[in-house]
C-alpha cells in the first residue's frame, strides 16, 4: 500500500504567505503543514509515501529529505508543468503498484484511515471518495450518494432545487492501480471532472466514506488563521502540535501570556505585553506593551512597542513599528517592514 500526497500547487489563494514558502509546508501551530498529513498516512499503516511536487520542489525535498526522520520513506515524483490532480496521479504511474490513498495537499483532517481502508477492502470498490457534509451545499459541487454508499452522480454548484444532498469530495481518495488505465499520460487531467465521472460511466464500483470528524481546508488566510483558532480551542488535536514552550513563571514584569498560546523557542517578550489566542513561532522579539491577539505569527519577526497586532497573519521575518496597528484581516508576506504608527 502506497501513499501520495498532491503538493504541487502554487499556493496561489494562500498569497503573500507562500511565495517564499510552498504551501504544503506552510506552519500550522509551528509544525510543517505536510507533517500533519505524513502523520495520518502513518497512522493508516502506510509508511511508503510519494509526494507529487511542481511549485518550488527543492525546499520540500530539503526539509523532508527521504522521510525516514518521519517514520516514512519518500519518493518524489515532479512535473516540469502542472498536471492538475489527476495528471499528478498518472505522473508517479511507475511508482504506483498497490492500493495508493491519496490525499489533496491543502486538507487538515482527523479522519480514522484505518476505517476508510477496510470498508474499501470489505466493498471491492475500485475507488473511494470521502466525503464531508457542509451547511451550504449551494456553494459547492456535491456528490450524490445511493443508500448503500456507492457514488451515483456529480453535480457542480447547484441551483436551490438541484441540490439532493450535502456531501462535498474531501479530497481524500482510495485508488486501485486499475483506475489507471482510464487516465492519458502527459497531459493535465482531474480527478474530479475527468477520472471519477469516467468510472461512473464505465460502471466501476466508486464508494464514498462520510466523514464525520474534523475537516478543513486550509488554502486561504482566512482558513489558516481558522485552523489555528481551532487547534488553540482543541477542536483538532494532534501529537504534532507542542505544548508552548515558553515558561510562563519566568514572564517580565506586567506581561501576560493566556494558557491557550502556543510560543516556540527563543521568544522574547518584554514587559507589559499581552499575547492571546496567537501563536507565535521562534526567534520573534516582542517590545514593552505590544499586544498580539487572535493571530499567527511565523518566526525571526520583531514586533516593536506598543503594537497592535489583532486576527492577523505575520509571515517571516518581518518588522512592525512602534505603535503600529494590524486590524483584523491583515497578512504580512515575509520580510514586510510596517512603520512606526502605521494603521493598516
Amino acid at each position: 500500500m502506497k501513499g501520495l500526497i498532491l503538493a504541487g500547487g502554487k499556493g496561489t489563494r494562500l498569497r503573500p504567505l507562500t511565495i517564499n514558502t510552498p504551501k504544503p509546508v506552510v506552519p500550522v501551530a509551528n509544525s510543517p503543514f505536510l507533517l500533519y498529513q505524513i502523520d495520518l498516512m502513518r497512522s493508516g499503516g502506510i509508511q511508503e509515501i510519494i509526494l507529487s511536487l511542481s511549485y518550488q520542489p527543492r525546499k520540500i525535498e530539503d526539509l523532508l529529505k527521504d522521510g525516514s526522520d518521519y517514520g516514512v520513506w519518500i519518493q518524489y515524483a515532479v512535473e516540469g508543468t502542472p498536471l492538475g490532480t489527476g495528471g499528478a496521479f498518472k505522473n508517479a504511474e511507475e511508482n504506483i503498484d498497490s492500493t495508493t490513498v491519496v490525499f489533496n495537499g491543502d486538507v487538515l483532517t482527523s479522519l480514522d484511515l484505518s476505517a476508510v481502508l477496510a470498508q474499501h477492502r470489505e466493498r471491492g470498490a475500485i475507488a473511494t471518495l470521502v466525503l464531508t457534509p457542509v451547511d451550504n451545499p449551494s456553494a459547492y459541487g456535491l456528490v450524490e450518494t445511493s443508500p448503500e454508499g456507492w457514488v451515483q452522480r456529480f453535480i457542480e454548484k447547484p441551483g436551490p432545487d438541484e441540490i439532493t444532498c450535502n456531501t462535498i469530495n474531501a479530497g481524500i481518495y482510495i485508488l486501485e492501480p486499475s483506475v489507471l488505465e482510464y487516465m492519458p499520460k502527459g497531459e493535465a487531467y482531474s480527478f474530479e471532472r475527468g477520472l471519477f465521472p469516467t468510472l461512473l460511466e464505465h460502471k466501476q464500483p466508486v464508494l464514498s466514506f462520510i466523514l464525520d470528524r474534523y475537516w478543513i481546508d486550509i488554502g486561504t488566510p482566512h482558513k489558516y488563521l481558522e485552523v489555528h483558532q481551532d487547534i488553540l480551542e482543541k477542536k483538532f488535536t494532534s501529537p504534532r502540535v507542542s505544548p508552548s514552550a515558553l515558561d510562563r513563571a519566568t514572564l517580565p514584569l506586567g506581561a501576560i501570556v493566556d494558557e491557550k498560546s502556543i510560543i516556540d523557542q527563543d521568544v522574547t517578550i518584554r514587559c507589559g505585553v499581552r499575547i492571546e489566542n496567537s501563536v507565535i513561532g521562534r526567534n520573534c522579539k516582542i517590545d514593552e506593551g505590544a499586544q498580539i491577539i487572535d493571530s499567527v505569527v511565523w518566526s525571526g519577526n520583531t514586533i516593536d512597542a506598543d503594537a497592535r497586532v489583532t486576527s492577523s497573519i505575520v509571515g517571516k521575518g518581518c518588522y512592525i513599528g512602534r505603535s503600529a496597528v494590524l486590524r483584523p484581516g491583515v497578512v504580512l508576506g515575509d520580510k514586510t517592514v510596517v512603520t512606526d504608527y502605521s494603521q493598516l
